[in-house]
């Protein structure tokens, strides 16, 4: 079972892709989108000539969006992890407001 993703993004193109398709195209030839985008990598569809969304197979989100470690991993890599940086917690508790 295939599924897909549509990514809005007025902002940018990505510069991957294959074939732009107007709203109205892309409605009336959906299947043929999807296959494009399983077959050719992703598509953008534009509306009023401008880029509105990108459409990828869920092989191609599902790599994009796989986490890649942990939180501890990730400070663990860090640079300043062997730094000598020294971390103080502070012991005084929260201020008092008036509610």
């Amino acid at each position: 079972m295939t599924i897909i993703v549509i990514l809005a993004t007025e902002q940018r193109m990505n510069p991957g892709t294959k074939q732009n398709w107007s709203v109205a195209s892309a409605k009336a030839r959906f299947s043929e989108l999807i296959e494009k985008a399983e077959s050719e990598g992703p598509q953008t569809v534009t509306r009023n000539g401008r880029p509105a969304a990108v459409l990828v197979s869920i092989e191609e989100w599902e790599r994009k969006t796989a986490r890649k470690g942990t939180l501890t991993e990730f400070f663990q890599n860090s640079p300043l992890h062997d730094s000598g940086i020294e971390l103080v917690r502070l012991d005084h508790l929260p201020r008092k407001i008036d509610l």
